[in-house]
């Protein structure tokens, strides 16, 4: 039996990376898998490029896949603004969710200008997509998902409840 991919997407700041701590706390046989992280690897220098961008979030999907082929379940922790990574995903990805975290995008950059020294996301974001930076959601679009499995409001739902909600969808999609 094939593993299980759920993308956690949301615009920078949204949430997306405390969720999947949570639920890889709660769940400690997913493995998480960070664009943040991969990035450093893929793009050590990284000009967020259209083709950059297509390449690492191409070479994320093909990751989760083989994983999911092994039979492991990931967690994919990605903004992934464009809508037709996301779908290649599900394409590729026989048991596939996508966790959709809507957030005002004034409270993604309170909290993105608040992060800990702790969190892998680069820093000031927002302040570079006001100088033209190509940051989702400001100078480059973020494409909301269609038709996500789950969908949560992170300025009002709390993490246990999101925790909650994704495991039960876990469960149905494992019945």
């Amino acid at each position: 039996m094939s593993g299980i991919a759920l993308w956690i997407t949301g615009l920078p700041g949204s949430g997306k990376s405390t969720l999947a701590d949570a639920l890889k706390k709660a769940l400690p046989y997913f493995t998480v898998l960070r664009m943040d992280d991969l990035r450093k690897i893929v793009t050590p220098n990284p000009t967020y490029s259209d083709t950059e961008r297509d390449i690492v979030y191409r070479s994320l999907v093909y990751l989760s896949k083989t994983l999911t082929e092994r039979g492991d379940d990931v967690i994919i922790d990605a903004t992934g603004n464009l809508r037709k990574w996301r779908d290649l995903a599900r394409q590729l990805i026989p048991r596939y969710l996508e966790v959709y975290l809507r957030c005002p995008v004034d409270l993604c950059i309170q909290r993105e200008t608040s992060r800990s020294e702790t969190h892998a996301a680069p820093k000031g974001i927002y302040k570079k997509g006001s100088a033209g930076w190509p940051v989702p959601g400001t100078v480059v679009p973020y494409e909301e998902p269609l038709h996500p499995e789950i969908v949560i409001d992170t300025e009002s739902t709390t993490i246990e409840h999101a925790v909650g909600k994704i495991t039960a969808g876990i469960e149905q999609l494992r019945a």
